[in-house]
């Protein structure tokens, strides 16, 4: 007699009992017109919006922070395009399981049925497994939805990229969490309206607040709010008070992330204000950095290169204020030392602003480039033996200090070849202001000294 067939083992992550999944997961739009934020992208009438509603679906990547509604949206593309929808995580699959899965999509494709893959955290699948999926978005097999919260220009290659639309999805705003979450508390179906909870108005503000744009988290924390509030439940339902959402909100935290394009973005907000001289915007962005997990010494040496970059010689305290705060803060830490880097933030923000030392510097790179290795000229050239100076080394050299006015005005400092140059150009503002008027004077009687000498016309010199 044969043996019968041994059942397959229960699957102990599957939920049978819908209670017991969390709240987000329950809640989850079924239609586009469920789904709260991202009214640029899927308002009525949008290209895109028309395009899913019509079935007519494309391959495309899904930009944008956590809890904006990318695994819902391609749930719905699915939906709508009468397709079969498979998830895989870039954090848990290998290449094998997703050939295997690109497998199933082409049997499923050759019986007349279209597979949406959605592929979550797809940055972080290497170049060689974001290769796999390129021939099956050709073929139709798949339609590709990925999700991202990193910036697919630096994360994913150009391959796949030119086979996809890339959407920019945003933060959900508080006022549309809070209708998420109003939504959640009077669903007697998938929500919490079986309970019938109380909670004030402001306090859904408070947490959609606290939920700083991520619909998921600001359901999550209702969700154990609503669990705190069972304790004082009466026949009429619990209330969700200002004490409940005290230990809810206790350890709420910022989005940040510290390697990757938030951080990127915010470093640049604060440079352009300081730039900007915008001491209250700056000091806003240094705060959310600090707030968000930053390394004080980065923004330390990033101080310190503004200072160099953007005030420069209009201002030198700048740079000596930026490298005094950086040594404040090695010597107190955190959080005494923050408070140096945030006076340097004012103060660089505040004072007189310059990139002029900073351009000087690479017209003279450009120039180095371009003439190649000049020789220096004879009269500038060191002659520390008896050969060399029969050679003509540091013939014809005026001593500055000997010469009227301390400057030898008809005296090159620039090969031959080059003739004079002008790189350095202050701007009518700070200390630049004085060195503006008396470079202007040496210059222009520079160039007459040593038009002059030559016997020609006099003219000014040439720009970088």
């Amino acid at each position: 007699m044969p043996k019968p067939r041994s059942q397959p083992a229960p699957d102990l992550l599957s939920v049978r009992d819908d209670s017991l999944r969390p709240l987000a997961e329950r809640i989850r739009p079924r239609t586009l017109d469920e789904m709260v934020g991202q009214r640029r992208l899927l308002a009525p009438g949008s290209a895109l919006r028309r395009s899913i509603e019509a079935g007519h679906v494309h391959s495309m990547v899904l930009w944008g922070p956590p809890g904006c509604g990318k695994t819902t949206l391609a749930l719905l593309l699915a939906k709508y395009a009468d397709a079969e929808f498979h998830a895989i995580s870039a954090v848990l699959s290998g290449l094998p399981e997703v050939r295997q899965v690109l497998a199933e999509a082409g049997h499923r494709f050759a019986g007349g049925r279209r597979t949406v893959l959605f592929v979550d955290e797809v940055h972080r699948f290497n170049k060689a497994q974001q290769d796999a999926f390129l021939p099956h978005i050709e073929r139709g097999t798949i339609i590709f939805v990925g999700a991202t919260t990193e910036n697919p220009s630096f994360e994913l290659n150009s391959a796949l990229l030119s086979r996809c639309r890339v959407h920019v999805m945003e933060g959900v705003s508080v006022d549309d969490i809070v209708v998420a979450l109003e939504h959640a508390l009077q669903d007697r179906e998938r929500g919490l309206g079986e309970r019938g909870l109380r909670i004030d108005p402001a306090l859904l503000g408070q947490i959609a607040q606290a939920a700083d744009g991520d619909v998921r988290r600001a359901l999550t924390l209702l969700e154990i709010a609503a669990e705190l509030a069972e304790g004082n439940a009466t026949d009429a339902g619990g209330e969700i008070t200002e004490q409940t959402l005290l230990q809810v909100l206790a350890d709420r935290t910022r989005r940040f992330d510290k390697g990757g394009e938030q951080f990127y973005d915010q470093i640049s907000a604060l440079h352009k204000c300081i730039r900007s001289s915008n001491p209250d915007a700056a000091l806003y962005w240094f705060a959310r950095m600090l707030d968000g997990g930053c390394d004080p010494v980065y923004l330390a040496r990033r101080l310190t290169r503004m200072a160099v970059e953007d005030i420069g010689l209009a201002d030198p305290r700048a740079l000596q204020m930026a490298i005094e705060a950086w040594d404040a803060y090695d010597r107190l830490g955190s959080p005494e030392g923050d408070l140096a880097l945030a006076q340097v933030v004012i103060y660089l923000a505040s004072t007189a602003k310059s990139n002029a030392a900073y351009a000087a510097y690479g017209a003279a790179w450009r120039d180095v480039a371009e003439f190649g290795t000049q020789p220096v000229p004879m009269h500038i050239r060191n002659a520390p033996t008896g050969l060399m100076k029969r050679l003509g080394y540091g013939q014809g050299y005026q001593y500055d200090h000997d010469v009227a006015g301390g400057v030898a005005l008809d005296q090159t400092g620039f090969p031959e070849a080059m003739g004079e140059r002008i790189y350095y150009e202050p701007v009518d503002a700070g200390l630049e202001q004085r060195l503006k008027e008396k470079l202007d004077r040496l210059r222009d009687a520079r160039s007459r000294a040593i038009a002059g000498k030559r016997g020609v016309r006099s003219r000014p010199p040439s720009g970088a």
